[in-house]
């Protein structure tokens, strides 16, 4: 190939050897990349496939409609906040505190909807405010890691202790505060109608396939021919088939698409675009990777690291609201239980790296499938809350483990 061919080459193409576009070409790099110990995704997949086989054929309610819908609302709220902890754990950093984070979040929006010793606020002002006032936390915590120098994890550890104190006194004597306001209430257990399912579906197809395109179109304007036609094609259309079945599938078996989960969806979308596609994104990779070669190469680490304890304070913020409108109440113990651990764990399970610089926001969406699936199906089987703790330990354990033998191959490998 000569200096002046616009066809450029891959790096991975260059090491493996097997040039070309066609789909075997694409099908002999994806192997080579395996072998090597980038696995990706497949674990999590073939986890999830061996979890839904195991469970439906032991109970047949496990794939309803129902169900399904059930399950979207119950790993809602982990998925949320899995989503900010992909970002710490990029850059090889730990939040403690999101648990608790999120039960501060349900106290503000429960307090501010009903009244007493607060203002009075609509549904949609306490949200904010409560997602709000977790970002700051989430900021205040990073000033301590950035500037300050201290290690997260006694950071966010004190933080965990205060907010399981400030929980207490804010809710105070009654213990409990339900969730009166319909705003709030809707957030977890609003069922879009058919006419929006669709219109929503259509739109956000719409978007994903000019999205596609578009990527495919301005590579190859570039001289980049890095995407196989048929496979783009063949993607398109098992996205667009398998939404369009499970939008007419809740609609006609069920009660309709959950709200929440279109939030998580739109969450999902928007916060892998900032990992992806923006040079805020691409300097957590750079930082999680090698702090110190980042800040030879001029970026502001101090401020990467400040900025995504906010991102992590506000995405566990959102996280407990949806807790506290899926449960309809806050109590004392708002934030705690296995919240923390669930969260780490989805990141992790998914297929982030405890070691910085390697993950997706779409591990928590994986990982917390993973999670929610093992609960879901052990409650319908009626096994005890202490077998799926033990059951989700030995996969988070896999997972870790998975995670330093990919890395090592990886280097041995040379990449």
């Amino acid at each position: 190939m000569t200096t002046g061919d616009l066809t450029t080459v891959p790096a991975e193409v260059a090491e493996t050897g097997r040039e070309g576009n066609g789909v075997l070409a694409h099908v002999g790099r994806w192997w080579d990349n395996v072998r090597a110990g980038d696995v990706g995704s497949l674990p999590i997949i073939v986890g999830l496939l061996l979890i839904t086989v195991f469970f439906q054929t032991k109970n047949e309610n496990f794939l309803t409609a129902g169900n399904i819908s059930n399950l979207m609302t119950q790993l809602a709220p982990t998925a949320v906040i899995a989503m900010g902890v992909v970002f710490v754990l990029l850059l090889g950093e730990i939040d403690l505190s999101i648990g608790f984070v999120s039960g501060i979040a349900g106290v503000v929006v429960a307090e501010l909807q009903q009244g007493g010793n607060w203002t009075v606020m609509s549904g949609w002002l306490a949200i904010l405010l409560a997602v709000a006032a977790c970002a700051g936390i989430g900021l205040v915590e990073g000033s301590f890691v950035a500037f300050v120098g201290i290690p997260s994890f006694i950071v966010t550890l004190a933080f965990l202790l205060g907010l399981q104190g400030l929980i207490q006194k804010l809710i105070g004597v009654t213990g409990v505060i339900v969730i009166q306001d319909q705003t709030i209430f809707n957030v977890a257990n609003y069922f879009l109608s058919d006419a929006w399912s669709w219109l929503v579906a259509a739109v956000g197809l719409a978007v994903y396939t000019f999205s596609t395109v578009s990527g495919v179109v301005s590579r190859r304007r570039h001289g980049i021919v890095s995407d196989n036609l048929v496979l783009v094609v063949v993607k398109l259309a098992c996205v667009i088939g398998a939404t369009a079945f499970l939008v007419w599938w809740l609609n006609d078996k069920a009660r309709g698409f959950p709200l929440v989960g279109l939030i998580v969806i739109v969450l999902l979308v928007f916060l892998t675009w900032v990992a992806k596609r923006t040079t805020f994104g691409r300097h957590v990779y750079a930082v999680g990777g090698s702090a110190e070669a980042a800040r030879r190469a001029g970026i502001n680490v101090k401020m990467i690291r400040w900025w995504v304890f906010g991102i992590s304070g506000a995405m566990a913020g959102i996280g407990g609201v949806i807790n506290a409108s899926r449960l309809s109440s806050v109590d004392l113990n708002a934030g705690g239980g296995t919240i923390l651990l669930d969260a780490i764990a989805a990141a992790v399970i998914g297929g982030t790296s405890l070691f910085g610089g390697r993950g997706e926001v779409k591990s928590a969406l994986l990982g917390a499938l993973i999670i929610a699936s093992i609960a879901n199906g052990m409650s319908l089987l009626g096994y005890s809350s202490a077998t799926q703790y033990i059951v989700t330990g030995i996969i988070l354990l896999a997972a870790v483990t998975l995670d330093t033998l990919s890395r090592r191959r990886l280097a041995a490998s040379g990449r």
